[in-house]
């Protein structure tokens, strides 16, 4: 069992840039794969960034890629999402999301322990 927490939304200005931060319980982190989510008012949950147990693997929707970063640090329990550049259509909530080793096919899901996510909202 996994319990994540997710911190470090609010409002920014177009092409400003906020950290996410999600902290995560339990003793074996380090076996989970680990995604950040977000959904828009209106509009279906989607996938944004992940990145493998090891931190060694990471992937991006296209729409983010070279603006955000995701990070993990195994011996803290969190894992980050640095966004840069940000966009109004970067407006969401986003959620942290973990899958342990033994149940992951994709790092695209599906996940199997969210957060409860935070808001993130971008202004022109």
């Amino acid at each position: 069992q996994v319990q994540l927490v997710e911190s470090g939304g609010g409002l920014v200005q177009a092409g400003g840039s906020l950290r996410l931060s999600c902290a995560a319980s339990g003793r074996t982190f380090s076996s989970y794969a680990m995604g950040w989510f977000r959904q828009a008012p209106g509009k279906e949950r989607e996938f944004v960034a992940a990145i493998m147990w090891s931190g060694g693997r990471t992937d991006y929707a296209e729409v983010v890629q070279g603006r955000f970063t995701i990070s993990r640090d195994n011996a803290k329990n969190t894992v980050t999402l640095q966004m840069a550049s940000l966009k109004p259509e970067d407006t969401a909530v986003y959620y942290c999301a973990a899958v342990h080793l033994s149940n992951f096919r994709n790092k695209r899901g599906p996940y199997d322990y969210w957060g409860q996510g935070t808001q993130v909202t971008v202004s022109s």
